[in-house]
């Protein structure tokens, strides 16, 4: 048995009209999937298949927290997920995505493996940055950081970092002497000749 038969619906033997599957994604659920934005978590899944005329539509509601990488010092930390998605299911001669929600299965097949679907599902509620609150961060890192930061003009030492550093402007840090140049370089506008 495969890591992820237990993510297999045969949507050609199913004989409901309506049918409704709970799955319990856990750590060893995410470690198989085998990809880096997550590692560990707890999510619930409920999903519910509806079947009309040959099409079965898929409506997915997760509720859970996952662990993923802090950006700001690369501790773990936990991040709410809280998603309802749906895909459309289609038979059909091959396999195809026609969009982000409908997915052509072949006919003679008629199975649908939802594991990466319902990872995807997951990834995609999780924020670009993600850092911890204010305070929260590993503090050995913090202050390492803090030691390679490019200072802004008039900055004290014994200031907190930024929360975010690259939203700060390039002309509030002390200026580079091998830059400078550059900054009187300017591209000619072809429009103003």
């Amino acid at each position: 048995m495969g890591k992820f038969d237990s993510y297999k619906v045969d949507l050609k033997n199913m004989k409901e009209d309506v049918l409704r599957i709970e799955y319990q994604l856990g750590n060893s659920f995410f470690v198989d999937i085998d990809e880096d934005n997550i590692q560990k978590g707890k999510v619930k899944v409920n999903l519910t298949i509806k079947k009309a005329a040959g099409v079965y539509d898929m409506s997915f509601v997760s509720e859970g927290v996952v662990i993923v990488p802090c950006d700001r010092c690369l501790d773990d930390m936990e991040l709410p997920v809280s998603t309802s998605n749906r895909l459309i299911v289609k038979f059909g001669k091959d396999y195809s995505e026609e969009s982000d929600e409908i997915v052509v299965i072949p006919e003679s097949e008629g199975i649908i493996n939802l594991a990466w679907f319902l990872y995807e599902f997951i990834v995609l509620t999780i924020p670009i940055k993600h850092v911890h609150s204010p305070g929260k961060c590993n503090k050995a890192m913090t202050s390492t950081l803090k030691k390679y930061t490019p200072k802004k003009a008039g900055d004290d030492d014994d200031e907190e970092i930024s929360v975010a550093a690259t939203d700060l402007d390039e002309d509030s840090f002390v200026s580079d002497p091998r830059w400078d140049a550059l900054k009187n370089f300017k591209e000619e506008d072809p429009d103003n000749n």
